[in-house]
C-alpha cells in the first residue's frame, strides 16, 4: 500500500516556533514580563498618586512578578536641542484642566485623568526611576510619546510647540540625536544594562510623524550604528499583519501591537464618540449610555486649544468617556460580544502569529508591547473581567507558542489603572511566562 504521507510535500512537517524568534541581548531577562507606565510615571505623580513614590511603584511590579517597565522617556523634552533645557527641570504638570463643575478634564479617561497641580524635573526623576528599576531588578523599555500625547499633560504649551516646530522630514532625525543624548547620560549614571529596548517613537502610524519608510527606518539604523549592543526599533499601534513584507527593513526588534477591539469597535462607531465636529452630537445612542447627572456638550466647556493638537484623543471622546455609565457601557458589550468572540480569539493569534514569522525571518526579539481589546473608560471593567481576561491568556499563550521574548499581561495593568489591585491574576500570568521555555 503507498504511503500517502510521500505526497504530501514538505509542507506537512512540523517546525517548532517555541524557540525565541530572534536573540536578546545576554544581559537581559530570558523573558520579558512587561508592565505599561508610558508617561503615567511623571503624569501621575501627585502626592498620594500611584507614581508619587518610584521605589514603592517598582517593588509592587517586582512582586507581582514584572520585570520590565515600558515608559515615555522623553527625549525631545530632555535632549532634544530645542531650547527646553529650563522646562524640564521645572515641569508644570497640569492635566487636562478644569471643567466648570470644578472636576478635571479626562476625569473618566485612563491615562488622561491626571489632577497635575505639581512640578517635576523630569532628567533627575528619570534618574531615580532606573535607581529603583537596579534596587528592584526591573529592566527598562524606553519609548517617547511626543508626537502623540505626552505634552498635553503640560501647563505650558512650550513643549508641544517646540517639537511641532519640528519640520515633518526631521522629526526622525530630531528624535534619534535626542535619544543617543539621553543614551549616553544614562550609561554615564551606570544604567546601560538597564536598558531592554530604545523605541525610536510609540506607534509611529498613529502619530504626527511621517512613515516610518520616509526616514524613520534610516534613523533606527543609524542609532543602532552608534549604540550596536542595544536593541533599538519603532512601535507600531496597528501592524500590517497581512502584509509584513511592507514593515521597513532595519528594526532591532518587532515591537508591536495587538489589540482586537471586535465588539468595542463595534459599540464606538454605533455611538461615534471617536470623532470630532459630528453635528448632533451626543447621539440618542450615547445618550442612553451616559450618566443621569451629564451635563450637555457645550456645557461641558473644552480644553485649552492647543492641547487638542497635543494629543490624538478628540473632544468628543473626552466627553462621552467622562460621562458614560461604566455598568451600561460594560453591559453593551457584554450582551453583544457573543458573534465576535471567536473573530476576536482568532485575531489576536493571526496577528501574534504573522509579527511572529516576520521576527523569525528578520533574527530579531518580538515583543507585544500592549494589546489586547482596546481604550475603554476609565471605570469600565470589561477588559479586566472575565471577557478580557480570557482573551489577554490567549495572547499569552499565543505569543510563548511563537517565541515572542517580551508581553504586557494587559495594557491596562499598571499602577494608574483600577486593574493593579487584582495582584493574583497578575501573579499568575506573569509566572506563566517566566516558566515558559526560551529555547
Amino acid at each position: 500500500m503507498t504511503d500517502p504521507q510521500r505526497y504530501l510535500g514538505s509542507g506537512t512537517l512540523e517546525s517548532s516556533t517555541r524557540t525565541l524568534t530572534g536573540a536578546p541581548p545576554p544581559h537581559l531577562p530570558a523573558r520579558l514580563a512587561i508592565s505599561l507606565w508610558d508617561f503615567s510615571w511623571y503624569t501621575r505623580a501627585e502626592d498620594g498618586g500611584p507614581y508619587a513614590d518610584l521605589d514603592k511603584a517598582c517593588a509592587k511590579a517586582a512582586e507581582f512578578g514584572y520585570n520590565a517597565i515600558r515608559i515615555c522617556a522623553a527625549p525631545l523634552l530632555l535632549f532634544g536641542g530645542l531650547g527646553l533645557d529650563a522646562l524640564a527641570e521645572d515641569l508644570e504638570i497640569e492635566g487636562l484642566g478644569t471643567a466648570p463643575d470644578g472636576g478635571i478634564y479626562g476625569r473618566g479617561t485612563r491615562w488622561y485623568d491626571a489632577p497635575g497641580g505639581y512640578r517635576v524635573n523630569l532628567g533627575q526623576r528619570l534618574l531615580e526611576l532606573f535607581d529603583a528599576a537596579e534596587r528592584h531588578g526591573l529592566v527598562l523599555v524606553l519609548a517617547s510619546w511626543e508626537y502623540q500625547q505626552s505634552p498635553v499633560f503640560a501647563a505650558s504649551p512650550r513643549w508641544f510647540e517646540a517639537i511641532d516646530a519640528v519640520p515633518l522630514d526631521d522629526r526622525y532625525r530630531v528624535l534619534a540625536d535626542a535619544w543617543d543624548r539621553l543614551i549616553r547620560a544614562v550609561s554615564a549614571a551606570g544604567h546601560r544594562n538597564r536598558i531592554a529596548l530604545v523605541e525610536l517613537h510609540n506607534e509611529v502610524d498613529f502619530s504626527i510623524l511621517p512613515a516610518l519608510d520616509d526616514g524613520g527606518s534610516r534613523q533606527v539604523q543609524r542609532l543602532r550604528r552608534l549604540h550596536p549592543d542595544l536593541l533599538v526599533t519603532a512601535s507600531y499601534g496597528k501592524p500590517p499583519h497581512l502584509a509584513m513584507h511592507t514593515v521597513p527593513d532595519g528594526l532591532g526588534a518587532a515591537q508591536f501591537h495587538v489589540y482586537s477591539y471586535g465588539v468595542l469597535d463595534a459599540l464606538q462607531r454605533r455611538i461615534d464618540i471617536r470623532s470630532e465636529g459630528t453635528a448632533g452630537f451626543p447621539s440618542p445612542e450615547l445618550r442612553s449610555l451616559l450618566r443621569p447627572d451629564a451635563p450637555s456638550f457645550v456645557d461641558y466647556g473644552r480644553l485649552a486649544e492647543w492641547k487638542y493638537r497635543a494629543t490624538v484623543v478628540t473632544d468628543q471622546m473626552f466627553y462621552g468617556y467622562d460621562w458614560i455609565d461604566p455598568e451600561a457601557w460594560d453591559t453593551w458589550l457584554y450582551n453583544g460580544y457573543g458573534p465576535y468572540r471567536e473573530v476576536m480569539r482568532r485575531e489576536i493569534e493571526s496577528r501574534i502569529t504573522a509579527i511572529a514569522a516576520w521576527a523569525r525571518w528578520k533574527d530579531i526579539p518580538a515583543l507585544v508591547g500592549e494589546g489586547w481589546i482596546g481604550y475603554t473608560p476609565l471605570r469600565g471593567t470589561f477588559e479586566e473581567g472575565p471577557v478580557g481576561r480570557d482573551l489577554a491568556w490567549h495572547g499569552i499563550r499565543t505569543a510563548l507558542e511563537h517565541g515572542v521574548w517580551g508581553m504586557i499581561p494587559c495594557s491596562n495593568a499598571a499602577p494608574h489603572h483600577p486593574m493593579w489591585a487584582d495582584e493574583a491574576w497578575q501573579r499568575r500570568i506573569n509566572a506563566l511566562i517566566h516558566t515558559a521555555p526560551a529555547h
